[in-house]
């Protein structure tokens, strides 16, 4: 039997006439982890699709042998008939984001059904009740009902367990698993990897990693193949590459941990807080289930008796799994869901009042964690980044205006020296840190006291991620803003909090400095999430 399940050999990919990946070799041994490592653009998605033709108007060469269970075949020279027996058999694939790759229209069940009658010719009650018992193998707690549910009735951690269990159906050889994690908080993903690593001992199968997340690399894989614009610049097992990496951009990659630069707090409490919390809930009405549905409504309660303040110039961080609670926290705060009990924001309370709000809502901002589905993809930058200056200072003209926006893209690093036609672009012009960048001068337009700072790093690689903690730190050391700081990244807890609040199920469970929290958390919980970034 061969010592290498695929070996992949001068493959180079190209659009147009240019080529974007450039004659890379790699390969991996059954039973063997890889993990392909790079940021965004560097070729690791693609490298991973080209070995089973899924890039549309790619042309693709150099050679992939594989061992296939009919005998050695080159995946890139099969016709597509062939290559569609092995897709999903042979070599499965997971990809980053499962609500987008699950079918919105069909059961879980159904969905791993489908694919047991297609590639095992199961007759559709046996793949039924395979595809239960693989959730059961997966770990999803109530295997029977979560077959019966939908994509979008699940969380983030039972959808991505649903994809594993349709990947392994058919028991492959070979598994592609495209940024599993990334969108996972770190429990869950924690989880992943363990269900991954026990799942590939107990059948054996191989996989390629792709991610660039560095810890993942190194609790997962077997060996590591750095990617670096369309090139394999560095490659070997993890322990050697990690103790002693060769290539300037692995160590760049390696030393991209957030780097903590704040102004420490100031104990005076003489100083008004910017936001003040007490016995904060925030409920969503829910149909109760029935003939009682049609008379009366329940309350899904996603916040709990919340109570904190954030001083002037200080971070309070937020931290907790999805479905803790923390993005209602945040709409509460900026006066976008109804709440009780007691919040103000620089002494006021929101009201029912709009125009009563007005002033509030420029003292409180917002960055959301996408960039891009943030930010009106028909705007110009100058609309984008002067809209809060036409609501809140409508008494400024053009030239004022466009001033103003000038000055607060070059306090984020960005300048039409740099970008030529700065003002007339749009959003897909620019990359995500530099979307991010547009995001966070939008939200400086109208100068105000408090940022409220949903996940803004998590969509971006992690050398883009600290230019991005850098910028926000030196914003508030200069201008002495107040974040709310939501995230489930403890790197990122570390670089830029003061306080933090661990959350769950809408409950606070803890909350003191930085230090006490991290080195010395007293709930269970929050000793499990930091033993999970250990």
């Amino acid at each position: 039997m061969s010592t290498r399940l695929i070996d992949v050999k001068g493959l180079r990919i190209s659009f147009a006439g240019k080529e974007v990946v450039h004659g890379i070799d790699f390969s991996i041994a059954p039973g063997e982890k890889l993990a392909l490592v790079g940021e965004s653009g560097s070729g690791k998605t693609i490298t991973a699709l080209s070995l089973l033709k899924l890039v549309q108007n790619a042309n693709v060469g150099g050679s992939a042998v594989f061992e296939s269970r009919d005998g050695e075949v080159d995946l890139l020279s099969l016709p597509e008939r062939a290559l569609r027996g092995i897709r999903g058999q042979d070599i499965s694939m997971i990809f980053q984001e499962p609500m987008a790759a699950l079918n919105p229209l069909f059961s879980i069940g159904d969905q791993i059904s489908e694919v047991l009658q297609l590639k095992r010719a199961l007759a559709p009650v046996l793949a039924w009740q395979e595809a239960i018992k693989l959730l059961a193998d997966t770990g999803i707690a109530e295997p029977e009902r979560r077959a019966r549910s939908f994509p979008h009735q699940l969380s983030g951690g039972q959808r991505q367990r649903a994809m594993i269990a349709m990947a392994l159906a058919c028991s492959p050889k070979l598994l592609l698993a495209d940024e599993p994690t990334t969108a996972l908080d770190v429990t869950v993903r924690g989880q992943i990897l363990d269900l991954l690593a026990s799942l590939q001992e107990k059948t054996g199968m191989a996989v390629l990693m792709i991610t660039h997340d560095l810890n993942l690399v190194r609790r997962f894989a077997d060996r590591v193949a750095v990617m670096e614009n369309g090139y394999i610049v560095e490659q070997g097992r993890v322990e050697d590459v990690f103790a002693s990496p060769q290539h300037a951009y692995t160590r760049k990659l390696m030393d991209s941990t957030p780097a903590r630069d704040v102004l420490e707090a100031a104990h005076d409490t003489s100083l008004a807080p910017v936001t003040t919390a007490k016995n904060l809930r925030v409920s969503y009405p829910v149909s109760l289930p029935g003939v009682k549905g049609w008379f009366r409504k329940s309350a899904f309660v996603a916040v709990e008796d919340a109570s904190f303040d954030i001083p002037a110039g200080q971070t309070l961080g937020v931290i907790g799994e999805s479905g803790s609670g923390k993005s209602s926290l945040a709409l509460a705060v900026l006066g976008l869901h109804p709440h009780l009990g007691q919040l103000q924001i620089t002494g006021k309370t929101w009201s029912g009042n709009s125009a009563g709000n007005k002033a509030l809502r420029k003292a409180i901002q917002v960055v959301f964690q996408d960039p891009f589905s943030s930010l009106s993809p028909r705007m110009t930058v100058e609309a984008i980044v002067g809209e809060g200056l036409q609501v809140h200072q409508p008494m400024l003209d053009a030239a004022q205006r466009q001033s103003r926006v000038l000055q607060a893209l070059g306090d984020v690093g960005m300048t039409d020296a740099q970008f030529p036609g700065l003002l007339q672009r749009y959003p897909h012009e620019f990359s995500g840190g530099q979307r991010q960048r547009l995001a966070i001068a939008r939200a400086l337009m109208v100068e105000p006291q408090l940022l409220v700072l949903d996940e803004p790093t998590s969509a971006l690689d992690v050398t883009i991620q600290k230019q991005i903690l850098t910028l926000l730190q030196r914003l508030q050391r200069e201008r002495g803003l107040s974040y709310l700081l939501i995230t489930h990244d403890l790197d990122v807890i570390r670089a830029m909090a003061h306080r933090v609040m661990v959350m769950k199920d809408g409950t606070v469970l803890e909350s003191g400095l930085l230090a006490q929290i991290v080195n010395h958390p007293v709930h269970p919980y929050t000793r499990t999430l930091m033993a999970a970034h250990a």
